[in-house]
């Protein structure tokens, strides 16, 4: 079932709004908010207010103007005062603009000058505060006209602080909200909206209000020093409140909260006695059929042959306690297919399943589509999502964030002003204080903070750094751990790859006992293996960690003699803490000797390699040269250095646990990275574990020396999960659109582990598509093309990509294996299409693969080139998208290190190996073309290699559409005017 079929209900109730999950408690202030609005009274935040909002031209700052001002005074609940006025801007409104605000170009012809308006504005204003949902947007257009910064110094962001106010709700839309609480309904005029935050205004007040006192205490009183807008607010809110002087605990607030909602953990599988039940086939299609369950989640249905039967393989692996490798076309439907069966089989049994998704995006529309719409229909489904440390709030880390001297380090990094990102800072602390005294479980990937100038250390930690049973809140009040733990009482568990892999890895030591899983999007499952598993020794982890660790005068050691001073057997202390402080500078002094040695390795890496980095496989060759030699040496005295410092620390923090638990727990995490480091090191400069295959990756310039790093990747996946985890599991199903090559499992199987196990064990599952790829779909292989070392090549590509422009008006997604022959591709082609009013978009260098995505589609003439981001999990339907082209096929270089390990090891692992890692990338590809029922394309294969080598066939075999058109590249462009004009 695709997404746009799923069921979406407006939005209209505070029911609707909340999240799932919400305490009882929380929940009923919440549902009162709108009553108590009509009596409470918050006294100078609602007397001479100005509440604001513009419409615009767009979303460039650069390159829109203002269309519309409006604003209102409140006194109180009314408003007093209203100001509204239409902006002539540099040029015509665009369509959709009109479209959106119903503001055409009739409306602002004779209006006044963006100058003359702001000015009108200023006096209406007079410097009073202004509010603002998004305030940053507002502010900005208004202050990049002259006379735009003396309407006022005070701008309150409304959005920022409903998240502080209200975090328990799924959506802080102004629209949503305001639908909600009974204010205003907005549309997109900018005095309606002004009227809706008019009546949102108490409200947010009143939200902020019922967060406990102690921790409005705390949100006021953190870092004084820095100029936070939402302080005073939130001041004045807590002075109106009894008792704030009674102490808070965040600990006692999540430990009532999680008694609100107890349960028992369900048991292990695998020790559940007599044989476990499970649907028979009949009630799977039943199911399916016109009056079974499915066909009740979702407002349109179309029964899918291709479903059902992946439905019923997921049974039989279930009734069978075997594997599955599932080939699921797009269209199919996968996520219900496999969730009905799984759903189901948890229930019977009392058990917990799985599903592991590659992205967290998957992830999400499981918990908040797919999976709500089953319990309601089936009645009562528990359900958790898991997540990697990263996507959490620790509680410790934030606590010391409040209390502790913000790290200038980690602050100055964004290109902002320090004083810029301290605020956000402290909003992102405030929204994540209030998050977790209302919930129970949850991550911080709703909350919308800013993560592009908020550091996560400041408020998350890592597997590493964790301080488990050290900490206070380990491990119910944890929103980590004691998600784990609620997941154990779980009907199903919703995680991704990477988290899975560390259980794997880990021994089933981070998940509740799931025996039987489905690993959703699994043509990734063993590249994102391989990155979890490496062994990483890098310039810039060394950096940080020693920052953060520090030394008498600046850091964690710092801190922690700064309040030693006054604790019993202080002298003692002091000494030792001296002693880290000594050591720490002698492995950091080491670790830049190591790290010097490393940038020498360039000059063994060879031609080749990226623009800024140079890749080194460390291979005996390698390790003969008197550049590795002087790396070694250097790498064995940082190591000797690092477990010098290691065993400081540990000393340290044995005698401080005696006297100050929490400062030992503080210096404990700031050293941790040096067992690791050292670890590593000895790992990768010692080179005798054959698991792994060992490279270096250098920085051409010394400026770069912070990039590089060792590395020790895992060579073969399949042989840790076939040996270590399918055998103690009942049940996996993995399921991709992209798994075969051809018809062949063969290279999947092997990667993850399946030909490890009896060919009784595992059953490989081809289902076709539920789209009509042979009508929808043409496939152009321009066979002429030179061969892509030719030096001919790059100015056919720019020939044939403005014929394919040009006869596809726009819409055209160019996807390229490296960066330098897509920058010479754009610059040469990007002025020939723009002279026939065609606009290219470029991956350039730093730019934001989601703002690049919102370009793409905002605009269906529009094209774009790009790179590996967008090979995969980029989704365009309709005319957004009409054509993909594919200058090269992506194999992988041949002087990858892994290529290279394992040409040395085996036979043909080229075509083992390579071939159909680069058969699978091309359907990926292929696959952005069409993603849905009606959508229509041309997939352009611009590598002759298709014709002229054997292993061509492969490739276009594997396809949705298996007959590609042969064609001279002269004539691509003709085929697909002719093409358009039947399908069109």
């Amino acid at each position: 079932m695709t997404k746009a079929e799923a069921t979406k209900a407006p939005l209209k109730t505070v029911e609707s709004l909340l999240m799932p999950g919400t305490p009882s408690s929380v929940r009923e202030r919440y549902l009162s908010l709108e009553e108590r609005a009509l009596t409470t009274d918050f006294g100078p935040l609602e007397e001479d207010v100005v509440v604001l909002d513009t419409e615009t031209t767009g979303l460039s700052f650069k390159n829109c103007d203002l269309i519309e001002i409006a604003a209102a005074r409140l006194s109180g609940r009314e408003v007093v005062d209203r100001f509204q006025t239409f902006v002539h801007p540099h040029g015509p409104i665009p369509k959709e603009i009109t479209a959106l605000t119903h503001i055409s170009d009739v409306d602002v012809v004779d209006a006044p000058s963006a100058e003359e308006a702001v000015r009108a504005l200023s006096e209406f204003v007079a410097g009073s505060p202004v509010l603002a949902h998004n305030a940053t947007f507002d502010r900005t257009f208004i202050e990049g006209v002259s006379g735009g910064r003396d309407v006022t110094d005070n701008w309150i962001d409304t959005l920022s602080l409903s998240r502080i106010a209200l975090p328990r709700l799924r959506s802080h839309r102004l629209s949503d909200m305001a639908q909600a609480f009974g204010c205003d309904s907005v549309t997109h005029r900018a005095m309606a909206d002004v009227d809706a935050l008019c009546g949102m205004w108490r409200i947010l007040l009143l939200g902020l209000s019922d967060l406990p006192v102690g921790m409005l205490v705390l949100l006021a009183q953190m870092h004084e020093d820095v100029e936070w807008s939402f302080r005073p607010i939130i001041k004045h809110v807590m002075l109106q409140k009894d008792n704030v002087d009674a102490p808070f605990s965040l600990k006692e607030r999540r430990h009532e909260l999680l008694a609100e909602g107890a349960v028992e953990p369900l048991g292990d599988a695998a020790e559940k006695s007599g044989r476990l039940e499970v649907m028979s086939q009949d009630q799977v299609r039943s199911a399916f059929g016109p009056d079974g369950v499915v066909p009740r989640l979702y407002e349109r249905y179309e029964p899918r042959s291709e479903q059902v039967e992946m439905a019923l393989q997921v049974r039989d692996a279930l009734a069978t306690s075997t594997h599955r490798a599932i080939e699921a076309g797009t269209g199919v439907g996968k996520s219900m297919a496999y969730l009905l069966p799984e759903v189901d089989f948890a229930c019977r049994n009392g058990v917990t399943v799985g599903v592991a998704t590659k992205s967290n995006a998957l992830t999400d529309q499981l918990v908040t589509h797919e999976l709500p719409a089953l319990s309601d229909v089936l009645g009562g489904v528990s359900f958790t999502s898991l997540k990697g440390y990263d996507h959490y709030p620790c509680l410790h880390r934030m606590d010391q964030t409040a209390r502790n001297e913000l790290p200038e380090e980690l602050l100055g990094q964004s290109g902002r002003s320090l004083a810029a990102v301290e605020e956000d800072v402290l909003t992102a602390l405030a929204v994540t204080y209030a998050f977790s005294c209302q919930s129970p479980d949850g991550d911080l990937d709703a909350l919308g903070i800013r993560w592009r100038y908020v550091p996560r250390p400041l408020l998350t930690t890592t597997p590493a750094e964790c301080l488990r049973g050290k900490c206070p809140y380990f491990p119910n009040e944890c929103l980590v751990h004691g998600a784990r733990r609620r997941a154990a009482s779980s009907d199903v568990v919703v995680t991704n790859h990477s988290l899975l892999l560390r259980d794997i890895d880990m021994d089933g030591k981070i998940l509740p006992p799931v025996r039987n899983w489905v690993v959703d999007e699994a043509h990734g499952f063993e590249a994102e293996a391989r990155r979890q598993w490496a062994v990483e020794v890098s310039g810039e982890r060394a950096r940080t960690g020693f920052e953060l660790l520090g030394g008498s005068k600046t850091g964690a050691i710092h801190n922690v003699m700064t309040k030693a001073t006054g604790l019993e057997g202080s002298t003692l202390l002091i000494r030792l803490l001296t002693k880290c402080a000594a050591s720490s500078a002698r492995a950091q002094v080491s670790m830049s000797d190591m790290l010097i040695a490393l940038h020498d390795l360039a000059k063994v890496a060879g031609p080749g390699g990226g623009y800024d980095n140079l890749t080194v496989w460390l291979d005996e060759e390698a390790r003969a040269t008197p550049e590795w030699a002087s790396l070694s040496e250097a790498g064995h005295a940082a190591a000797d250095k690092l477990e010098e410092a290691e065993k400081d620390v540990r000393s340290a923090v044995e005698e401080l646990n005696k006297v100050a638990p929490q400062l030992g727990a503080d210096l404990n995490e700031a050293g941790r990275f040096l067992g690791e480091l050292k670890d590593g090191l000895r790992l990768i400069v010692e080179g005798t574990d054959e698991t792994y295959v060992y490279s270096a990756q250098v920085a051409r310039r010394k400026k770069d020396m912070s990039s590089e790093k060792l590395l020790a990747e895992k060579l073969d996946i399949g042989a840790d999960l076939g040996e270590r985890w399918l055998p103690e599991m009942q049940s996996v199903v993995f399921t991709s659109a992209t798994i075969a090559v051809g018809k062949s499992f063969d290279h999947f199987d092997h990667a993850v582990g399946l030909d490890r196990l009896g060919k009784d064990m595992h059953k490989d599952v081809r289902l076709d598509s539920s789209f009509d790829y042979d009508s929808h779909m043409s496939v152009v292989v321009a066979k002429d093309m030179p061969q892509p070392n030719d030096p001919r090549y790059l100015d056919s590509l720019c020939d044939l990509l403005f014929d394919v422009h040009r006869s596809m008006e726009g819409s055209v997604l160019t996807l390229f294996t490296n960066r330098r022959d897509m920058e010479l591709t754009y610059e040469a082609l990007k002025p020939r299409l723009a002279g026939i009013g065609l606009e290219v978009l470029c991956q350039e260098r730093g730019s934001s693969p989601r703002r690049l995505r919102e370009s793409f589609l905002a605009d269906k003439s529009r094209s774009l080139m790009a790179l590996k981001s967008f090979w995969e999990g980029f989704d365009a339907s309709g005319d957004t998208l009409r054509c993909v082209v594919i200058p090269k096929l992506p194999f992988a270089s041949p002087r990858d290190p892994l290529v290279r390990e394992r040409e040395r090891r085996e036979d043909r692992a080229w075509w083992k190996y390579s071939l159909p890692e680069a058969v699978i990338e091309v359907k990926q590809a292929a696959g952005r073309l069409i993603r849905s029922a009606s959508d229509s394309g041309v997939l352009v294969l611009a590598d002759s290699r298709l014709v002229t080598k054997r292993y061509g066939r492969q490739f276009l075999t594997s396809l949705p559409k298996t007959s590609g058109t042969m064609l001279e590249r002269d004539n691509v462009g003709r085929y697909i005017e002719m093409w358009r004009k039947s399908h069109e």
